[in-house]
């Protein structure tokens, strides 16, 4: 069907919800993001299926969805059912045998299998997702349809006033009244930078060109993030329309998506809903009958990190090697093609028709005064919960990992967050009360980024840490200038003098010094912001810095070359269990005697350790 004005939008919506609520009884959605797929959803898929067909069930549509978000509880199936109490039942960790017993037991038999819900064998038992402190503390707008719409329909994402905002805009606003609205609203990038992006847009309108371009930056390329592949996966239409939305904005015919290709399953969707978007009409020539032209193409790139900085994606949509370009001028004014261009992130576009559709009042009055609107985490690392998370902006991190991350496994303690990736900071346990937002997260050292979220425990080396981050960067510098290339070279060798129990009191008083000329020197983003998670950590952990330098001591246990492994006369039995799986026999004793440990012959292996019964071998 193509659609030719609004009301043929709105007789699809209402055919589109009519099978949704009518024709389906009982709806079944499989989380397939690519997380999904990892753990094994799709045998899931296939046995409920199969077991429905087996026991010839009427009224049940199986369809697939993005992440439902609870990454660590994958595969994860939802069952809603019309007109039940418990309208939505939310199954966890599944296997083929287990999808099988859920439709037997659930679908034909009508009793929930409590042994595979989401909260079995909790004291609440809770059956839902939307029931746990994961769920109901955050507030879903650039996630709303992940999880719960078949990406690659787009006539579920119509139901749910798909195209709606594009229609809007098509039907009675003029350029200056959406790019205003976006002001209004305070929407920032949610790509890192934070700029405006009704601003951003204004720039671009107000450039007298015979040609202008829209641009997605889908290269996340953050260690640890996966919030736009996410998006992209789950509800690939959000950002189709708005891009139109913002190609009429600012006078524009043709836009790219510029997607990391190791992103196969986004890439996939997404080129599904540009070609279903084209058939409808709500893509090409004259978009709903307006006269409005717009087109899509997506550009692969090839995985490198600096091509999440503005200009260094703009030249290799062109091209070219990706290098970042001096600024001015800003792709605003002169960008891709040497034409006016703007340049946002998925998150960032997936904002832009709830904002049409509900106002800039009701965006803005989420947030806080100068961070409005909510933000998607991707949480990893020492956590309970991992997974997508999208929170209003102001909460505190104290509530993020102890409520919806569910707090540190194993019983330790909270050390330490980085937010922002390679290019943030790290955030000390004293400052575990700060709202996350912009302006806060800068003032204490870090970023924003694009939300990548790191919990670390108190088993962590913020030595380490650093040196982890600072490698990443070495390695994605593209090289250009030299403050990055060289400069962040010569910190990670300080670090690997430190860590390696070689490291002089001068060599801090250089990374501080080294950090700063990099930070001021460097062409772009990246380099400007690599010496971050160095710079905060010796802030903030500047005592562990000096036991690496003075005491030869790495408190964590992480650091092998400044560690000594010991056997406790005390504790050791002689059961000989470690010096069998010694590699370099450098432990000697005999049976039923305390065993010794050889520090010249030990490599640091760690199997002593891992068949020791009986904790006798501790690390110092």
């Amino acid at each position: 069907m193509k659609i030719n004005n609004l009301a043929d939008l709105n007789a699809l919506k209402e055919e589109a919800n009519k099978r949704l609520e009518v024709k389906w009884k009982t709806k079944i959605v499989v989380g397939m993001a690519t997380c999904g797929m990892a753990a094994g959803a799709t045998p899931v898929m296939n046995a409920l299926k199969e077991e429905i067909a087996a026991g010839k069930l009427e009224n049940i549509e199986v369809s697939q969805v993005g992440c439902i978000g609870l990454c660590e509880y994958e595969p994860i199936i939802e069952v809603f059912e019309e007109g039940k109490e418990n309208n939505r039942v939310t199954y966890v960790k599944m296997d083929a045998e287990k999808a099988k017993e859920v439709i037997k037991t659930h679908i034909a038999g009508g009793k929930i299998a409590e042994a595979y819900t989401i909260g079995a064998g909790g004291e609440d038992n809770i059956s839902s997702i939307e029931n746990t402190q994961f769920y109901k503390h955050q507030q879903r707008i650039s996630l709303r349809n992940c999880g719960v719409i078949d990406p690659e329909n787009i006539e579920d994402y119509i139901a749910g006033d798909g195209y709606f905002a594009l229609a809007k805009v098509l039907n009675g606003m003029s350029r200056e009244d959406v790019i205003k609205l976006l002001k209004d609203s305070g929407l920032r990038g949610r790509g890192g930078g934070g700029f405006p992006t009704g601003l951003k847009w204004e720039f671009a309108f107000k450039q007298d060109s015979d040609k202008k371009y829209v641009c997605c930056n889908a290269d996340e390329g953050d260690p640890g993030a996966f919030m736009d592949r996410s998006i992209l996966e789950g509800d690939p239409h959000s950002v189709v329309e708005a891009m139109a939305i913002a190609g009429y904005a600012v006078g524009s015919d043709e836009g790219y998506i510029y997607i990391r290709a190791e992103y196969p399953v986004a890439v996939k969707r997404l080129g599904i809903a540009i070609d279903q978007a084209k058939k409808m009409g709500l893509l090409g020539k004259d978009i709903m009958g307006s006269g409005f032209n717009f087109d899509l193409e997506i550009r692969l790139g090839a995985g490198a990190f600096v091509c999440g900085e503005e200009t260094a994606l703009i030249t290799s949509i062109e091209g070219n090697r990706g290098e970042p370009r001096p600024r001015p001028p800003f792709p605003a004014v002169k960008g891709l093609f040497g034409k006016p261009t703007i340049l946002n992130n998925v998150e960032t576009y997936a904002n832009i028709g709830q904002i049409i559709l509900n106002g800039a009042d009701w965006f803005s009055g989420l947030g806080t005064e100068k961070s409005k609107g909510t933000k998607v985490f991707a949480l990893g690392g020492k956590i309970t919960n991992t997974g997508l998370v999208e929170i209003p902006m102001g909460m505190t991190l104290r509530k993020v990992v102890g409520e919806i991350g569910g707090g540190i496994p194993n019983g330790k303690k909270f050390k330490a967050a980085q937010t922002g990736g390679p290019s943030g900071g790290c955030i000390p346990a004293s400052l575990f009360d700060t709202p996350i937002d912009y302006d806060n997260l800068t003032a204490i050292g870090s970023m924003m980024g694009s939300g990548g979220l790191i919990v670390m425990d108190e088993d962590t080396c913020m030595v380490d840490i650093a040196k982890y981050f600072l490698d990443f960067t070495v390695d994605e510098s593209c090289g250009k200038c030299g403050p990055c290339r060289i400069g962040t070279k010569r910190m990670y060798e300080l670090l690997e003098k430190i860590t390696s129990g070689n490291g002089e009191e001068e060599d801090l008083d250089k990374l501080e010094e080294l950090g700063a000329h990099i930070k001021s020197a460097s062409l772009c983003g990246l380099g400007q912001t690599a010496p971050n998670p160095v710079l905060s950590t010796m802030k903030y952990f500047r005592d562990e810095y000096i036991s690496h330098v003075k005491d030869k001591k790495c408190a964590a246990g992480v650091c092998k070359s400044l560690l000594s492994y010991i056997i406790l006369e005390d504790k050791c039995i002689g059961c000989t269990a470690c010096k069998k799986v010694c590699p370099t026999e450098a432990i000697s004793g005999e049976r039923k005697e305390a065993h010794a440990i050889d520090q010249s012959k030990c490599i640091k292996c760690d199997a002593c350790v891992q068949k020791c019964k009986f904790g006798a071998i501790i690390k110092r």
